[in-house]
């Protein structure tokens, strides 16, 4: 966005709502026309504190969120709508959780759920940063559970 420049020297051009509903993406325009940028607006929640491995605590930062999914699945995601979108499951599903402090381990197991659900890649490529992997064998195991459920899945015909 150029420096100076307002949202309330703007129009909305277009606004769309997230395939979860919980956010809406608007295009803006100037209102001399000469600029184009995008806002994004979500609710915003109670505070919810992360306890870390380490014992530690920290306010629940969804940016970090963002950041630490961007990182360890790379481009296996198409683009920042779908970050968005699985980074608002995972929030959701926390924040249904109805507690005032989630594990961490909580919560990277359910950026895993979901990954599972979206890609395949994502989601290995995630488990092995979130769990540290060591060794091709830890990979070829979790491969191997991955294949068990998907084909599992279709057995059953969901």
């Amino acid at each position: 966005m150029r420096k100076g420049l307002r949202i309330g020297e703007s129009k909305v051009a277009e606004s769309r709502e997230s395939q979860d509903g919980t956010m809406i993406r608007r295009r803006r325009v100037s209102l001399d026309g000469r600029y184009r940028f995008t806002t994004y607006e979500r609710i915003e929640r109670a505070g919810l504190m992360v306890r870390k491995r380490s014992g530690g605590k920290e306010a629940f930062d969804r940016d970090k969120l963002v950041i630490g999914i961007r990182k360890s699945v790379g481009k296996f995601l198409e683009g920042d709508m779908e970050v968005e979108d699985v980074v608002n499951k995972v929030e959701g599903m926390v924040y249904d959780l109805e507690q005032d402090e989630v594990p961490s381990q909580v919560i990277g197991e359910t950026i895993l759920e979901v990954l599972a659900e979206v890609n395949e890649v994502a989601y290995i490529r995630f488990a092995s940063v979130f769990r540290e992997f060591r060794s091709l064998d830890e990979f070829e195991k979790i491969i191997g559970e991955q294949k068990r459920k998907i084909n599992g899945k279709l057995r059953s015909g969901q």
